[in-house]
């Protein structure tokens, strides 16, 4: 959740000043800090780097364009291709969710051993994917007016709304598997 700071601090920034510019700087300290926050704590710093990475590719943007909604647009580009990647993973039988299991296990691929468990993680990644398209839907329309300030509101809560999806896809995912593998 705290990887949300820098997305708060453009949005509170721009809010306060609609100064795109401006609106960047709490943006930097914010994902600065958590970066800072995440080396004294001993954590690893990729999610944060990967967090600040992205807004800095929508700093520039906004800063270039001159557009507050384009500090949005990784996201948005992220959920896009989820959108449509997702589909087709699940059609060729490979659902991320699984890749996604397999990594933390250690397991790799052999959930593709077991028609089941293959057919339960399909499943349950409909549930991600739902999440996703919830989340196009209602910000590709505030990205297309103009509304930085309410995107910026939707965009903190993402995570928010992605975690329950996942959460939602993983009960599916156990209710598909039961007691089969």
């Amino acid at each position: 959740m705290i990887d949300v700071a820098p997305v708060f601090g453009f949005t509170v920034g721009f809010a306060l000043t609609h100064r795109v510019v401006v609106a960047l700087a709490p943006a930097v300290v914010a994902g600065v800090g958590i970066c800072v926050y995440r080396l004294v704590r001993g954590e690893r710093v990729r999610r944060a780097l990967a967090v600040l990475g992205l807004m800095g590719v929508g700093g520039v943007l906004a800063a270039c364009s001159g557009q507050a909604t384009h500090f949005f647009l990784p996201a948005l580009v992220v959920h896009c291709v989820m959108t449509v990647v997702t589909p087709v993973l699940l059609l060729l039988g490979w659902p991320p969710m699984g890749l996604a299991v397999g990594l933390i296990t250690g397991e790799r691929t052999r959930w593709r051993r077991c028609a089941v468990r293959r057919r339960a993680l399909s499943r349950g990644n409909l549930v991600m994917l739902a999440g996703h398209v919830v989340m196009l839907s209602v910000q590709l329309p505030l990205f297309f007016s103009g509304q930085a300030v309410a995107l910026g509101a939707v965009d903190v809560f993402g995570p928010i709304v992605l975690a329950l999806t996942a959460l939602l896809g993983w009960r599916i995912y156990r209710q598909g598997v039961g007691t089969h593998c």
